[in-house]
């Protein structure tokens, strides 16, 4: 039996988005059904709908959600209805390569659901990143849907699910970042503040934010943030480098996904340093760097996908370390909004105004 629903759609390349009534069928074997509570809006989505992903339009926006299990299909036995779950873009399949060498965060064959969600009319919708939880249903993998304890609220579960983990993941999972390090973070959005906030977490002793807006730097320090760099005053690198006695920092995060900011990350290093590049960028960008630059300063460039999360051990741990008062979860919800707001809000995320506007059903 197909669902009747409402959820937040975007029908072509950069025209608004609209809320139509969409059809999400029960679950078949491996399969959830989860009613979603809240989901935050992403600058992912905002790339779905700019045409920016790929073109498999229409797309049924929102990933970076939690909510209620309402039913499981055949052979499910990670979750139950009624369980609070945050949803994951990335479930394991314990088969492919990577999982099998035991880099289950590396997955190259993570499970979505095989059904299809379809408009009143039928038209197949492109769920976006395989969950599309702009919607009071949505149908996704068992996988993706990982338990975990309903008393952090939905608001601040949800992120978990995608910027929160992005950030956090790039520092401590990629970054490795440890006691004593330098780090600086290139970007202070949602993501950036989340891995400024994990740095600080790990014993780092000194977390510079950078970025070109002010209000968003104050925002930074909030997260843990012990120096601030408006790169609009000046040379960053040269900044940056002045306030770690002339070395650079031990960790470079790349919050952005711009070129120019990869290289002011890249260039902010000490030797032997690390670039955790976890910003997305569009299809068109390239990078540029000298081989010498390259060779000479050594340490390591590493993307970061997904924050190099395993989502059923590192979402549980979030929300515990939320919990017992160690990670402000709450700080990134700016605001609640119903649906029909999800087009505003991509204008405040653009005007730099917010660091999540979250849909709450």
């Amino acid at each position: 039996m197909a669902n009747e629903v409402r959820a937040v759609v975007a029908a072509g390349k950069g025209l608004p988005v609209t809320v139509a009534t969409i059809l999400v069928p029960d679950p078949r074997p491996g399969e959830a059904l989860v009613r979603v509570q809240a989901c935050g809006v992403c600058h992912t989505d905002l790339h779905y709908r700019e045409g920016a992903i790929n073109d498999d339009f229409p797309f049924l926006l929102g990933h970076e959600a939690a909510g209620t299990v309402e039913a499981v299909g055949d052979g499910v036995v990670n979750i139950t209805p009624g369980d609070f779950v945050v949803l994951a873009w990335r479930a394991p399949c314990g088969q492919c390569r990577s999982c099998l060498r035991g880099r289950p965060w590396y997955c190259f064959d993570s499970a979505n659901a095989t059904q299809k969600m379809t408009l009143a009319d039928g038209t197949v919708l492109s769920p976006a990143l395989g969950i599309g939880a702009f919607a009071e249903l949505t149908l996704v993998a068992a996988g993706q849907a990982v338990k975990v304890d309903k008393a952090v609220g939905a608001a601040a579960a949800g992120l978990i699910g995608c910027g929160v983990m992005a950030g956090f993941g790039a520092a401590l999972n990629t970054g490795g970042v440890g006691r004593g390090d330098t780090v600086a973070v290139f970007g202070c959005g949602g993501v950036g503040d989340a891995a400024i906030a994990a740095s600080g977490l790990a014993g780092a002793r000194q977390v510079i934010a950078v970025d070109l807006d002010a209000r968003k730097l104050e925002w930074a320090r909030e997260f843990g943030a012990t120096d601030t760099v408006n790169a609009s005053d000046g040379d960053p690198v040269e900044a940056v480098r002045a306030l770690t006695g002339g070395f650079g920092v031990d960790v470079a995060i790349e919050a952005v996904g711009h070129p120019e900011v990869f290289r002011q990350a890249f260039f902010s290093r000490d030797l032997a340093g690390t670039l955790v590049q976890v910003g997305v960028p569009s299809p068109t960008m390239t990078l540029e760097v000298p081989m010498i630059e390259f060779f000479g300063r050594g340490g390591a460039l590493k993307p970061s996908w997904y924050g190099d999360c395993l989502p059923t051990r590192d979402f549980p741990m979030l929300v515990d370390l939320y919990l017992s008062g160690r990670f402000p979860l709450d700080r990134f919800v700016s605001e609640t909004i119903a649906l029909g707001g999800v087009e505003e809000a991509f204008a405040k995320m653009q005007r730099g105004e917010v660091l999540r506007s979250v849909v709450e059903m």
